[in-house]
């Protein structure tokens, strides 16, 4: 293998270490993901909501978009604190810019989530399915559990 290709293997590895940093580290990134897995599971197993695959890309799109700048939010955090370990008003406003832009793009998420995916009709036939399917409804019920857990549960942070 030439050297490129092993300098492209190591990039895919350090950017892998990122997510798993982000993932480890910080709470917001484990509840934009839990709300993704249980979103895109019940789109992709059920057939409860009608989407097109426009509408479907647009769901991956601005999670991606989330995403993203949620790594970019703990970047700009880890920045921050190596460069100003100490209080600093203009620390502070970095990163409570970089949080306010993870905001915006998780808000406009919900909105366009809400947007394509209410649809009363598809709640109604999910309760009936899961009246007659209650173990696969304490299967869901356990995995939400599961999800908070994983989601509050402390963590320390290796910076």
């Amino acid at each position: 293998m030439g050297k490129s290709f092993l300098k492209l293997l190591k990039s895919f590895k350090y950017a892998g270490q990122g997510f798993y940093f982000a993932f480890h580290t910080q709470r917001n990134m484990r509840i934009h993901l839990s709300f993704l897995v249980f979103m895109f599971f019940f789109l992709l197993k059920y057939d409860f909501f009608k989407i097109s695959k426009a509408e479907f890309a647009v769901l991956v799109l601005t999670s991606a978009l989330v995403f993203a700048l949620e790594l970019v939010n703990t970047a700009v955090e880890c920045i921050v604190d190596f460069i100003s370990p100490e209080k600093n008003r203009l620390a502070g406003i970095a990163k409570d810019v970089a949080a306010g832009a993870v905001l915006v793009a998780a808000i406009a998420a919900v909105i366009i989530g809400i947007i394509i995916m209410f649809q009363p009709e598809a709640f109604s036939k999910m309760g009936y399915y899961y009246a007659e399917h209650i173990g696969e409804l304490i299967i869901v019920g356990i995995a939400v559990i599961l999800a908070v857990i994983w989601v509050m549960y402390p963590r320390k942070e290796n910076k």
